[in-house]
């Protein structure tokens, strides 16, 4: 990693070449419209074994730890991450990163934050401390001093060594606009913008090889290897360690492998990486935007859903991580940790900062479930809703897709019944409604369960002043109350299936497939089960599996290419002349 100090504003441009090289970099941007469809066709795939083939682009927090790795936290988070939003897909956004199309606004977003990124780069507050070497004369071009510097930036970013040829048209472009400006940090500036939106830099492509161990047959390559690994266990780029062993083909023999995975498993990047699984899984992105009546729920804010979410991965990663427990004792703990704010919420004496909390044994709150997070966020702003509680538990901890409501419902019978005190009277008019009582029938058992808890995830004995009912059953598994649900959830054999069905798609970078992938999950379930359901072990497991390693025959083989599709707008295909002139197509 390069050292990092303060940031600092954008270095001038301009001249002749500095306009060339900007319509290069559009050059290259018009590229990664390609990129949307070059991923392996699920199911149409041959069942020959290895995981799917795919080209998915960076998540907004993979772009900003991919910045951090290599430049330092402060210059990436001066800048707002310029990769678009993803659509939930089987259970993860990340899912999603494998389909994202990119618009004309996305591209120019994408291309002033490169800009602004490599203006930091090279000012004078953190050239001293980023850049290898001091060019003879700042005014001037200085080649050598250029390339040792995109060399090792480019190797970086781009997760590979750079091709001569791309070198070469790199610091030859850097070479001509620093003479045109008499700046030799605005060239260097410049070709680092173009590494910044290289389809090698804004992509992690499944790059294959022929497979020694199975002729005919494909596996990552060693440098896709290394990007698949540190993608799925610290979220963000191969450290120096792994890209050398990637280079030395230290990843494609057993003991390397594991040597390498067991370092990553030690490392403090691994609560980085099962943050940002969790935060997905549990889809807690909804609290972006999460907010609460302040009328109804005047001690829930902002702030406090902020502290809600930090509260549940703080229990997840201290069970999992730090204690190495068995997972599915997360829906029956009682152990978490408490801020003040959230301390008051809990009714509990607020202590200053985060402090661990043990709730005692006649306690409502148990588990995952009874935390504010499941709660609040699975609620409206002014009430809770057994339905979405329900429906979350089904489809973020047991992989069972609940289909949407039908397009004719009438919602407002659940308004009209004035007389309706608690929600399990309200919800009385969805069961009575064959059009509804087929879903609600598998959703409301389990959120009813809850009803002791409101929409902000505050505990009361009663709603409305009318007692309440949680009774409830899950799956043929009758119980009454929270703990009996948290109980049935955690013996349910559905939960440790659906953390594996989504540890595969996070680390292979797309949804299982339940036909190609089905072997590989089966063994993966066993290895869980055999473990004792640890994570670290399924986490292991998985890197150390020939499916995540290999490859099966794709629909489409994936390409990065730096050429503009056929049909793109008339400035990508004047840039392209100027890509062709330059040689930055290589």
């Amino acid at each position: 990693m390069m050292a990092v100090m303060p940031g600092a504003e954008r270095a001038g441009r301009g001249g002749r070449a500095g306009r060339r090289f900007h319509a290069v970099l559009l050059g290259l941007l018009g590229a990664l419209a390609l990129l949307a469809g070059c991923s392996d066709g699920g199911d149409a795939a041959l069942p020959d074994g290895g995981s799917a083939q795919r080209a998915r682009l960076l998540t907004a927090e993979q772009y900003r730890n991919s910045i951090a790795a290599v430049f330092g936290a402060d210059i990436a988070d001066s800048v707002l991450s310029p990769m678009p939003p993803l659509s939930r897909t089987a259970g993860l956004r990340a899912n999603g990163a494998a389909a994202v199309g990119l618009t004309s606004d996305q591209l120019s977003q994408i291309q002033r934050s490169a800009a602004a990124i490599a203006a930091k780069v090279v000012d004078e507050m953190h050239r001293g401390f980023l850049l290898p070497c001091r060019p003879a004369d700042a005014g001037a071009a200085d080649a050598a001093c250029a390339e040792v510097f995109l060399r090792e930036a480019g190797r970086l970013l781009q997760r590979r060594p750079l091709a001569d040829e791309r070198l070469a048209a790199l610091v030859a472009g850097a070479g001509r606009a620093a003479e045109e400006t008499g700046e030799f940090y605005t060239g260097l500036a410049l070709a680092l913008e173009a590494l910044l939106i290289s389809p090698e830099f804004l992509f992690i492509a499944d790059r294959s090889e022929p497979d020694p161990a199975r002729p005919g047959g494909q596996r990552l390559d060693g440098y896709a290897l290394a990007s698949r690994l540190s993608f799925f266990l610290w979220n963000g780029p191969p450290d120096n360690a792994l890209l050398e062993a990637a280079a030395s083909g230290a990843l494609h023999s057993e003991a390397g492998l594991r040597q390498a995975v067991e370092r990553m498993l030690a490392s403090s990047r691994l609560e980085t990486g099962m943050r940002a699984f969790f935060d997905d899984m549990l889809a807690f992105d909804a609290f972006d935007s999460l907010a609460k009546d302040p009328v109804v729920y005047p001690r829930v804010t902002g702030s406090t859903l902020a502290q809600a979410r930090e509260q549940t991965l703080r229990t997840i990663i201290d069970h999992l991580l730090v204690r190495d427990l068995d997972y599915r004792d997360l829906f029956t703990t009682r152990r978490t940790f408490l801020s003040p704010a959230l301390a008051v919420v809990y009714g509990l004496p607020a202590q200053p900062g985060w402090t661990p909390h043990e709730f005692s044994e006649n306690s409502p709150r148990i588990g995952l479930l009874t935390q504010v997070s499941f709660l609040a966020v699975h609620s409206h702003a002014v009430r809770s809703s057994p339905t979405r509680r329900g429906k979350a538990l089904r489809e973020e901890l047991l992989c069972q897709k609940v289909p949407d409501p039908p397009p004719n419902v009438d919602f407002s019978a659940l308004e009209e019944n004035e007389h309706a005190k608690t929600a399990r009277e309200r919800l009385d008019a969805h069961n009575s409604n064959p059009s509804c009582a087929g879903c609600h029938l598998v959703t409301d058992p389990m959120g009813l369960a809850l009803e002791h808890f409101d929409g902000a995830g505050q505990y009361r004995e009663t709603e409305n002043g009318a007692p309440l009912d949680t009774a409830g059953e899950l799956d043929g598994v009758f119980y009454d109350g929270v703990e009996g649900l948290a109980e049935a959830l955690r013996n349910h054999p559905k939960l440790p299936a659906c953390l594996v069905d989504r540890v595969y798609a996070w680390g292979t970078g797309g949804p299982a497939s339940p036909v190609h992938d089905r072997a590989a999950l089966a063994w993966l379930e066993d290895r869980f089960a055999e473990g004792g359901y640890r994570l670290r072990g399924l986490l292991e497991a998985l890197a150390m599996s020939p499916a995540f390693r290999t490859l099966r025959p794709a629909a489409e083989p994936v390409k990065l290419q730096h050429e503009p599709p056929p049909t793109a707008p008339a400035r990508i295909t004047e840039a392209q002349l100027a890509l062709r002139d330059t040689g930055a197509t290589r």
